[in-house]
């Protein structure tokens, strides 16, 4: 297994799972009912945002609370719904994981990241890393691990989106990927920010709305009784009280460790949550924001626990969510769809089909949100960070700008349909890791010593930035997940023996950071670090820092 996030295991389990159903008609006319009104948002969106200021960052006008609530839609992806309660409903307790791991990198990005984050930067974390730094070095370096952290969680969430909707709404898999990417152009080139924010809100809300229902149904099944259920559970389950019991998922200590620190520090470390922080018009606000983001997503996953635990004692009981053909395997394994169908086949369980549809639908929007926040942060690496920025230098007009941005999603949402559509019927779980690992490998190390370190230099940045980035993709490249089970090379034949590289890329991209900063004795490297004093009465004070009407 490969140890990156739910949605590893999820886009993998739908691959493996994804087989064409009757039409869900309660679905697609609910589905049909949020892409209307996300429609009419964009329209909205579209007639007020004339600027760059608007189009990237919503002009700083986004409130603490919406933006709290935005983060957790761009954060509570499809992945976290499906994913963790698969986990649950196969593995029990060890499930929870990937929950910890992902929340506890909330802390990190609250007190590491958002304060001196929105004081420091403008539009993207590469204004942040440039700030005292030579901007077309270290722009391009950012803007490199920012699309390709893009790309390749862009297309994990197509191909789950195609699988999602080529199950519950008997549409071929290639007519689901063409709607998403196309949905995912039209919010982002004509609303920007301001509608993408909108559309995560809405999403989040919904998600939450649903998730509480599906686990206050099943408690009130129980009598409200958490150790009825979980008796049930172990009762019916075939690994019985080792459900309850942690290790059965990642028992190698050094996997372990490896998939903690791919899992805090990659939410650092991710462009389309960074840009968040600069929605909203001062530090304290991008603060609040993480103090709601947190609660929310921590109430979540809370309810994906809920909601496995009450799949295995409703769903792999019920004879009408099993497949016949794999009754042999055991209750749990013959779940039809996959088990990261498990929460879909609970929403069935405890609402109907009507509450089915609602979640079916609930589970695309979550996709549409998090595409159009990937799809946003990848336009803004190539029209802010390397045509305003390098080409122009600095001189680009907002217009030209936004064109550029505009043109980039497009293409961007093009390339992520075609590659949907090749990697349809490949395990996708390597793509998911190699986004975090590069994340926590490239984009978190320059981030965070560029605020922190008075030492760092531009060639320092540069060349240990790159060798995270350049290891973390060699090293998940000869990873058993991909030089076994997606090359199809001869199992115990992979030159790197685990899953995950964090444990080792991140240490490369700090010590090169480090070692060649420490070497840089040039007139530029005496500067920067000079630079440094002005930067850090910046970033804890918020003094210079743009304001939400010159944002």
């Amino acid at each position: 297994m490969f140890a990156a996030s739910p949605l590893a295991a999820w886009a993998a389990g739908a691959v493996e799972g994804g087989t064409k159903q009757a039409t869900n008609w309660s679905a697609i006319s609910m589905f049909v009912a949020f892409v209307g009104m996300t429609l009419g948002i964009t329209y909205w969106a579209a007639r007020r945002t004339k600027s760059a200021a608007q189009f990237y960052s919503a002009g700083g006008g986004i409130t603490a609370g919406q933006n709290g609530l935005a983060i957790a839609g761009d954060y509570m992806s499809a992945a976290s719904f499906l994913g963790i309660s698969g986990l649950v409903y196969t593995s029990g307790y060890d499930g929870l994981i990937y929950s910890v791991g992902w929340l506890v990198g909330w802390p990190i990005v609250t007190f590491l990241i958002a304060e001196q984050l929105r004081n420091l930067g403008k539009f993207t974390f590469a204004d942040v890393a440039s700030f005292r730094l030579s901007q077309t070095e270290i722009r391009i370096l950012a803007a490199c691990g920012s699309m390709v952290t893009v790309i390749f969680y862009l297309i994990a969430q197509m191909v789950g989106a195609g699988k999602l909707i080529q199950i519950l709404f008997g549409l071929d898999y290639w007519m689901a990927v063409v709607i998403v990417g196309a949905l995912m152009v039209i919010y982002v080139t004509f609303g920007g920010m301001v509608a993408t924010t909108w559309v995560q809100i809405i999403k989040a809300c919904l998600l939450l709305a649903g998730a509480s229902f599906m686990a206050f149904a099943v408690l009130y099944h129980f009598g409200f009784s958490t150790e009825k259920l979980f008796q049930t559970a172990v009762d019916v389950h075939p690994k019985k009280i080792a459900i309850m019991e942690p290790g059965s998922l990642v028992s190698n200590p050094l996997s372990a460790i490896s998939l903690g620190l791919a899992l805090m520090f990659g939410t650092a470390g991710l462009p389309h949550i960074l840009m968040r922080f600069f929605t909203v018009s001062d530090a304290k606000a991008a603060r609040k924001s993480v103090f709601y983001a947190t609660g929310l997503i921590g109430y979540f996953y809370i309810l994906t626990f809920i909601i496995g635990f009450g799949a295995i004692t409703l769903v792999s009981t019920n004879p009408d969510f099993l497949d016949p053909a794999l009754l042999a395997k055991g209750p749990i394994a013959a779940i039809k769809g996959g088990s990261n169908m498990a929460a879909i086949h609970l929403a069935n369980a405890v609402g109907g089909n009507l509450f089915l549809g609602f979640i079916s639908a609930v589970a695309f929007a979550t996709i549409l949100a998090v595409v159009s926040g990937l799809a946003l942060a990848g336009a803004s690496a190539i029209s802010h960070d390397i045509y305003a920025s390098v080409i122009k230098k600095g001189k680009a007009n907002e217009q030209d700008e936004i064109r550029v941005s505009k043109i980039a999603s497009t293409v961007l949402g093009v390339l992520a349909v075609i590659l949907g559509i090749v990697f349809e019927n490949q395990n996708v779980a390597f793509m998911v890791g190699l986004a975090f690992a590069i994340a926590a490998s490239c984009n978190f190390p320059v981030l965070v010593m560029s605020i922190f370190w008075r030492g760092l230099t531009t060639r320092g940045a540069q060349v240990g930035g790159f060798a995270g980035l350049i290891a973390a993709v060699a090293m998940v490249v000869l990873s058993p997940s991909v030089w076994e089970a997606t090359f199809g090379f001869a199992k115990g034949s992979a030159p790197f023996p685990y899953d995950n590289p964090a444990l080792f890329s991140m240490p490369i991209a700090f010590i090169g950071i480090w070692l060649f900063s420490v070497l840089d004795r040039s007139p530029r490297a005496l500067a920067e670090r000079k630079a440094f004093d002005p930067q850090f009465v910046r970033s804890q004070t918020g003094i210079g820092a743009a304001s939400a009407s010159s944002h």
